[in-house]
């Protein structure tokens, strides 16, 4: 019986950290100084694989961004957003992202068929959030963007990422969190239709 009562409170405290996860797990635009140890990342991809995919067709891509890729990324962030605003805010914005720890971008294959692109792209957002949810277990924040950088063919080209063959979900930039936001959701109440 012992045995028992003692797997029933496992279970309990997994749900329970579940719940937390996913419950507390926030966007970190903000992250401190510690450098993530890379197997972490390589953890977290090689669980985003598990994610949910028609067909299995498995459609997502991960650049993990060297130093040589991490200098693209703040040049040509200055550069986009200084034709899109003003040089000044360019060279802000390149120096906000200098401070990011680590940068991956996430892509998914092209697909001539809509709904299976469509399906694909779902899929791909599936993987995302498990990675994620994984890194936020360790104590690792990210934030996915999709701003014009993720769009523009001169960046991806400088990436060597293959625009006829797959496009960017996300340039998702990681590490610990300096602050961690509080936000309030909608109770769940007011997003539930139950039909006969």
């Amino acid at each position: 019986m012992a045995s028992t009562a003692t797997d029933n409170n496992q279970e309990s405290h997994d749900r329970k950290a579940v719940a937390d996860n996913l419950r507390g797990r926030r966007t970190i635009a903000l992250f401190d100084d510690r450098a993530v140890d890379q197997q972490h990342i390589l953890d977290a991809i090689d669980l985003a694989r598990w994610a949910p995919n028609h067909h299995l067709t498995q459609p997502w891509h991960f650049y993990l961004l060297g130093e040589k890729a991490r200098e693209s990324t703040l040049h040509w962030v200055e550069v986009i957003v200084g034709e899109r605003a003003n040089p000044d805010v360019g060279a802000r914005k390149r120096d906000k992202w200098a401070k990011v720890p680590g940068w991956v971008v996430v892509t998914c294959k092209r697909n001539d068929d809509a709904l299976m692109q469509q399906e694909d792209y779902a899929s791909c957002a599936c993987a995302v959030h498990s990675f994620s949810l994984y890194l936020w277990q360790l104590g690792i924040g990210m934030k996915w963007s999709t701003g014009s950088i993720t769009r523009d063919p001169r960046y991806l080209d400088a990436l060597g990422i293959d625009q006829e063959k797959e496009f960017v979900v996300g340039l998702i930039s990681y590490g610990y969190p300096k602050t961690v936001p509080v936000q309030k959701r909608h109770e769940a109440e007011q997003i539930i239709t139950q039909l006969p």
